[in-house]
């Protein structure tokens, strides 16, 4: 029974690529590992940028500083 926890960023992800990453994983692992797809489990996890560090940094100010540059 696989269970996969795929973390991303909030950020203007949308429902239809949620269901591609949910569609992709699943198909991975019955091409791999000839796992069932009955029997795999996929989270996503959406995590605000403020409460997601790089380095000594958030994500936030992160993109913050990329937008001005």
């Amino acid at each position: 029974m696989p269970y996969v926890n795929i973390k991303i960023t909030d950020e203007a992800v949308t429902n239809e690529q949620k269901k591609a990453l949910i569609k992709g994983v699943t198909q991975l692992l019955v091409d791999v590992l000839n796992k069932s797809p009955e029997s795999t489990f996929v989270l996503i996890d959406e995590v605000n940028t403020d409460n997601w560090g790089i380095g000594f940094d958030q994500v936030t100010e992160l993109r913050k500083q990329a937008s001005v540059e």
